[in-house]
């Protein structure tokens, strides 16, 4: 009995030492149910939801998907102080996981699951900590796509863990500075894709950005940096330098978003490159441009249009051999030029969402069989174009 009575006290101490810091706990989530028609063989991820291009093939069979598995499940928690520091949390799930291909068993995995650190300076001026698995500082903006790929490969999209500084100026400007690990979304090397070329790397991935808010407009633009070992016994390192530019601008109900990102390597954020050991011994990666624009009108009825284009330059050094190259798991080393168009229609009821969206994607591939320019890392030979049209389908619930 005197232990229940400690227990119950405990408890009775926890709930009250939680209402004194106001601590509130918001779930929230959806129920997502897609549905889509391909009309070529696509290279695409689980249940093939998350779309990157048509494969290099004759396969126009047409080919049909429905599943829910999107379907998310999250806390955010708010309101924890200590002296002059908050501390906010989220964690985050769903169940895109457990498919081979479009069969198999859908399994809860996480998405995100961070603490976020806050302070103030003595003139005011915020700045906080963030650690834990969330968006990397260059996919945090996206497009109003319903697609789950949501731009990508014309745009960085990975998830991942980090330790993220934040600091707000003046006049809307903001600096960030984050260290990166892999987890999901790794580089490519000998092994196949890993995470293993940074864990030996003893180096983090490290990013540097600027914002700037003011009224309707957003600018953002920064640096990401990344030295891997693909050959843990080597002292080898594979460098590369991605710089990005984002704007934004809203106004009442019309949106416009574009974003630009010149990539070396690259495939660890979803991007179209990769590297390979040049003449020397030592690595060159890929050099690749991708751009999107995203336009979005409306409220209860939402009109939006993605075009995006991608252009691999091939590396800047003369490669020793094709079997010493790799490139992106979602690629393919042939491929030279791509681009999308994507227009969608939304039909937002409330918490309910219906949504219609149409999209194509066209690559332009070199001919693998005449194979690879070692002086240029490109197939440049028999260049020819394989598209794909999608129509896409979308109703969610969210709560």
């Amino acid at each position: 009995m005197k232990r229940y009575f400690t227990l119950a006290a405990l408890a009775a101490l926890c709930t009250v030492t939680v209402a004194a810091q106001d601590v509130q706990y918001k779930w929230y989530g959806f129920i997502r149910n897609y549905a889509h028609v391909d009309t070529h063989e696509m290279t695409a991820l689980t249940a093939d939801l998350f779309s990157y291009g048509p494969k290099d093939n004759d396969n126009d069979n047409a080919t049909w998907h429905f599943t829910a598995i999107t379907s998310r499940l999250g806390l955010d928690v708010t309101g924890y102080k200590y002296n002059n520091m908050t501390a906010t949390a989220k964690i985050e799930a769903d169940f895109y996981n457990g498919l081979s291909g479009v069969t198999g068993t859908a399994l809860f995995r996480l998405r995100q699951a961070y603490v976020t650190l806050g302070w103030k300076n003595a003139f005011g001026n915020p700045y906080s900590l963030k650690v834990g698995q969330t968006w990397h500082p260059m996919a945090a903006d996206m497009p109003d796509v319903i697609s789950l790929n949501t731009g990508a490969p014309f745009g960085p999209f990975a998830r991942t863990p980090l330790a993220q500084f934040d600091y707000t100026l003046d006049d809307g400007w903001s600096l960030t500075a984050a260290a990166v690990w892999q987890m999901q979304y790794t580089s490519a090397g000998p092994e196949g894709p890993s995470a293993n070329y940074m864990k030996y790397s003893g180096i983090p991935e490290v990013y540097a950005g600027i914002s700037y808010v003011s009224g309707s407009s957003t600018i953002r633009a920064g640096l990401d940096f990344i030295s891997t070992k693909p050959v843990q016994a080597s002292s080898e390192r594979m460098n590369a330098m991605i710089p990005f530019f984002y704007a934004q601008y809203k106004e009442g109900l019309f949106s416009a978003k574009f974003k630009t990102v010149y990539a070396q390597a690259g495939e660890h954020l979803n991007l179209n490159g990769g590297y390979g050991v040049d003449v020397n011994g030592g690595y060159t990666p890929t050099r690749n441009s991708s751009s999107w624009v995203s336009l979005s009108y409306g409220k209860d009825w939402q009109f939006v249009l993605f075009g995006g284009f991608s252009k691999n330059f091939g590396t800047d050094k003369a490669l020793a051999s094709p079997a010493t190259f790799w490139f992106s798991k979602n690629s393919a080393s042939n491929m030279n030029t791509m681009y999308r168009i994507t227009p969608t229609i939304i039909r937002n009821l409330g918490k309910v969402q219906v949504a219609l969206e149409y999209e194509h994607t066209a690559v332009e591939y070199g001919d693998s069989k005449l194979g690879m320019n070692l002086n240029n890392g490109l197939f440049d030979q028999g260049l020819h174009w394989v598209a794909n049209n999608r129509v896409q389908m979308m109703l969610k619930y969210s709560f």
